[in-house]
């Protein structure tokens, strides 16, 4: 490393791409050599065709959080005072930052897929009951425990944490989820209700898309108030921003999917990440023109 020396690069004469991955016309595939005598060269010799390659995508926008981040700062700074930058922020990254209700739902990947595998567990729940649910993942020992306790113990199958920023995410929203349950009064879990298996779910999207927003625009780089009740106000209030537009598009779904069944839960889950993002949007634009 230290006393190595540094490769320069390719000689001038050298092409970035290679000539023999085909000439500017397309047309005249590359001159094997003949072989020795003039003979055919043999079938191993003949140099394979290149794989056809998807185009590279074009670089995203460095700066395409900048707007999020800046109205971000500025409802920071006035206490949480100001839902108009609240609401531009949250419209930007929905707009801008992601490029869409879709998109945006589409960076939900690892919380995507943990959703579908909580609401699975959650609707076997309420078909099977709690011991045989937890009998289907090798986890029976858990019947019979606190609420609490049986999603710690499902934390791994719910999330497992490959070490990438998108795991973390999915992860610590189930955490949080975890948490908000006992305060919400959400603690039996071989008495839950199909209402309160909805606000398990909501909770758990309403983390998710809040920590996925935190993470891209980078609120940890953002100087909160010094007040621990202003920082702590600025904090509920983007919870329950998001919280509400996660209801809001779980309740449509559910009114267009009310019979859920294990083959239905990941379109579902998907749509109810990308309606969110929707009406998050319009949330946003709500509280701007205020």
């Amino acid at each position: 490393m230290g006393t190595s020396t540094a490769y320069k690069g390719p000689g001038g004469g050298t092409p970035l791409v290679p000539s023999w991955l085909g000439s500017d016309d397309g047309d005249n595939p590359p001159s094997i050599p003949a072989a020795p005598g003039g003979a055919t060269p043999a079938p191993d010799l003949v140099p394979p065709a290149p794989a056809n390659r998807p185009a590279m995508p074009a670089p995203a926008d460095p700066n395409r959080f900048m707007s999020a981040r800046n109205n971000f700062t500025r409802f920071a700074h006035s206490g949480g005072r100001d839902r108009a930058s609240l609401g531009r922020a949250v419209s930007s990254y929905v707009s801008t930052s992601t490029g869409g209700a879709r998109q945006a739902a589409q960076r939900m990947g690892a919380s995507r897929g943990a959703g579908a595998r909580l609401l699975g567990f959650l609707t076997d729940v309420q078909a099977l009951g709690v011991r045989e649910a937890l009998r289907t993942l090798n986890l029976e020992g858990l019947a019979g425990r606190p609420i609490d306790e049986v999603f710690v113990g499902l934390a791994d199958y719910i999330c497992p944490n490959a070490g990438t920023v998108d795991d973390g995410v999915a992860r610590e929203a189930f955490v949080e989820t975890i948490i908000e349950l006992t305060t919400l009064g959400v603690t039996d879990l071989d008495a839950l209700t199909p209402d309160q298996m909805q606000t398990v779910f909501e909770l758990y999207a309403t983390h998710a898309i809040e920590a996925r927003l935190c993470n891209d625009i980078g609120i940890k780089a953002i100087t909160m108030p010094d007040d621990a009740q202003a920082a702590l106000r600025i904090q509920e209030q983007l919870c329950d921003f998001i919280r509400n537009g996660v209801s809001d598009a779980l309740t449509a779904a559910r009114t267009e999917t009310p019979v859920l069944t294990q083959d239905r839960i990941q379109s579902f889950v998907d749509s109810v990440y990308e309606r969110s993002f929707g009406i998050l949007k319009g949330l946003g634009d709500a509280e701007a023109d205020q």
